[in-house]
């Protein structure tokens, strides 16, 4: 087992993801601290820009996995993993023999095509954000510089290698793509644009259309970023996923927009839970 040391923040069962990803049963989670995004309206930013967490080695890692499974998860899901690609690669081949659930690497959308290349083998389901077709944007709000065509060319290639959509009896995704884009306030011509490029990569990919921002503490004065997104601007969204020929997805209820779901990152309870696997 790999000697790699890992920072996680929240091992256990999300209700809140999309529906074939959580089920009845729960998505089986593991927050990764730290992101390859600085986003300044991040809802987790006590883990993605404060690495909050707890550093465990691969072994322990595979425990909580196992543990999750253990649990009745769905599936198990990293978040933010892609600080890690290359340890995270020898932990998930030496576990997914034990495994009788999907793998999803839930991601920022910013992963290089090698370590997509790298993790197909060991990762079931792909769920990736696609956060921005408006550079300008993405630099403004994240950080990053060439986001538009780095997410896109990595979610071509996820299609690529994962190029059909499966589901269980249940209706839950054993393989596939999902591609995630959070709905901001005041952008809506980005977001349309994004829509664009994943219809452009395959109009059968299910897109997960989210209406969840809330202003956090540090944007909540914001020009732009300190207030809701209003129902007509979502709206204007749905409604052009469906002109350009998308159709299979999800779309949140504007209650969606409150802290209510966002996990409760509790490192003692997370240290607890280590100590007795």
């Amino acid at each position: 087992m790999s000697n790699d040391l890992f920072k996680i923040a929240r091992v256990g069962l999300h209700y809140f993801e999309e529906p074939c990803i959580s089920g009845e049963s729960g998505s089986g989670t593991i927050f990764f601290s730290g992101c390859n995004l600085r986003c300044k309206f991040c809802q987790n930013y006590e883990i993605s820009h404060l690495n909050k967490g707890i550093e465990v080695d691969g072994k322990t890692l595979k425990k909580c996995m196992l543990y999750l499974q253990d649990q009745g998860a769905n599936n198990i899901n990293l978040v933010t993993p892609a600080l890690y690609v290359v340890p995270l690669k020898g932990v998930l081949e030496e576990v997914k023999d034990q495994l009788r659930i999907p793998v999803v690497w839930n991601s920022s959308g910013l992963d290089g095509l090698v370590p997509v290349l790298a993790l197909e083998d060991v990762v079931d389901i792909f769920l990736p954000d696609f956060k921005y077709s408006d550079d300008n944007v993405a630099w403004e709000f994240s950080g990053v510089k060439d986001y538009s065509e780095r997410a896109f060319n990595a979610i071509k290639l996820m299609r690529m290698r994962h190029p059909k959509d499966e589901f269980d009896e249940n209706g839950m995704m054993k393989k596939g793509v999902i591609v995630r884009h959070l709905v901001l306030p005041g952008n809506i011509e980005n977001s349309l644009g994004v829509l664009d490029k994943i219809a452009e990569i395959d109009k059968d990919m299910y897109v997960s259309v989210m209406s969840q921002y809330f202003p956090t503490k540090n944007v909540k004065n914001h020009p732009v970023l300190g207030r809701r997104v209003t129902e007509r601007e979502y709206e204007k969204v749905i409604d052009h996923f469906f002109d350009i020929g998308l159709h299979n997805g999800f779309s949140q209820e504007p209650s969606s927009a409150i802290e209510d779901y966002v996990p409760d990152f509790d490192l003692d309870a997370l240290s607890e839970l280590i100590n007795k696997l």
